[in-house]
């Protein structure tokens, strides 16, 4: 017997690859079960409901992202360098090979009218994500402004990305960045 424990990273696990995917309406729990290979009493112990399961799913992507995004970022010497580094851990994301878009833009897209949690939720991941290029413009001594024009050239370049299946939108969304550091 599997412990607590195993079961919720398996079950979360499989929840993300499917979730992240197929989307969040395509996916029931007995998928997540056969594909987590925990028993559907214990998926149920561990998350009474769908919508738990989307919520912690959301969560933890959001904790994942975020820290990935800032460990390739914050690796850079200098406070512009960090900035343009955003754009180019953006490129490396979209070459991913299961790289789907943004699974907050595409759960909102889903549920966001029908469940505040999901709305909540990808609301709470889109604040984070600004307020980080908010300290990294602050950092680089630039206008606060600046960090509003960065965040929709992020959010542009990941939804041209997941529609065109090319990363190159990072790299164009980047030159764009390079242009509004130089002029502010």
């Amino acid at each position: 017997m599997i412990s607590p424990e195993t079961a919720e990273l398996r079950i979360l696990d499989a929840a993300e690859t499917q979730f992240y995917g197929r989307g969040l309406q395509a996916v029931g729990m007995d998928e997540i079960r056969s594909a987590s290979g925990v028993s559907l009493k214990r998926l149920y112990q561990l998350f009474p409901s769908k919508g738990e399961l989307i919520q912690a799913y959301l969560r933890r992507r959001d904790i994942r992202w975020r820290q990935k995004l800032a460990a390739y970022a914050d690796a850079q010497d200098t406070p512009e360098e960090r900035i343009l580094a955003v754009f180019d851990w953006l490129h490396e994301w979209f070459g991913e090979p299961d790289f789907r878009g943004c699974a907050f833009s595409n759960s909102f897209g889903e549920l966001g009218a029908t469940s505040s949690p999901v709305a909540e939720t990808a609301r709470a991941h889109k604040e984070a994500f600004f307020g980080y290029l908010a300290e990294l413009t602050a950092a680089a001594g630039k206008p606060a402004s600046l960090s509003g024009h960065l965040a929709l050239l992020a959010e542009g370049a990941i939804t041209t990305a997941a529609i065109t299946g090319s990363a190159e939108p990072a790299h164009q969304a980047k030159e764009a960045a390079r242009v509004l550091l130089a002029a502010a």
